[in-house]
């Protein structure tokens, strides 16, 4: 019979916090179990084991990044939303490190996967950074390649502690959005 008070929503919240903490690479059944106070074999109640729970893990993240962005973005456009996309990522990326890793390292299973769900949600607010900026249709998936690359790259380096050069990485930042502003503004006049 299943503990009382777990199912698995309340393992893949306790998996991820876990995660967030030690990194995902040092997750693992029994180190989950242990967290929640139960015997490695009585998750599998709840779980189909490890690729399942990262697995479930990487849905979470990829839901809680989209629900993040859309609010941080909501009534902005242009450099603006450039720039609450840039700082949300960068917070949830330090703060929620296993969750993001596995949001991005894990592959949906097809179109029904509720990974590809969630990972649509989060790409449609990072494309909603976009709409202030007349882009051609032919643009537009270049456009958001780009700002995911560039916004990815500055927020994972920075949590991974890469910039070690003195300028304040908060001005790096400011600088990044104002080059990504212009290079939007541009490439939609042109």
């Amino acid at each position: 019979m299943p503990r009382a008070g777990l199912d698995p929503a309340a393992v893949t919240e306790a998996a991820a916090t876990l995660a967030d903490e030690i990194g995902l690479a040092q997750l693992s059944m029994s180190v989950v179990a242990g967290r929640l106070g139960v015997k490695a074999p009585s998750l599998y109640k709840h779980v189909d084991g490890l690729a399942d729970l990262t697995h479930r893990i990487a849905v979470l993240g990829a839901t809680e990044l989209g629900d993040a962005l859309r609010e941080a973005m909501q009534g902005r456009a242009g450099r603006d939303a450039l720039d609450a996309a840039l700082r949300t990522l960068r917070r949830f990326v330090r703060e929620r490190p296993a969750r993001y890793a596995a949001a991005v390292g894990v592959r949906p299973d097809g179109p029904d996967d509720p990974l590809s769900v969630a990972l649509d949600r989060a790409l449609s607010s990072f494309g909603a950074a976009l709409h202030g900026y007349p882009l051609a249709p032919d643009d537009r998936v270049h456009a958001l390649r780009v700002l995911r690359s560039v916004v990815h790259g500055f927020a994972t380096t920075e949590a991974a502690g890469g910039f070690r050069m003195g300028t304040d990485v908060k001005a790096s930042a400011a600088w990044l959005v104002e080059f990504l502003d212009r290079g939007f503004r541009t490439t939609a006049r042109d």
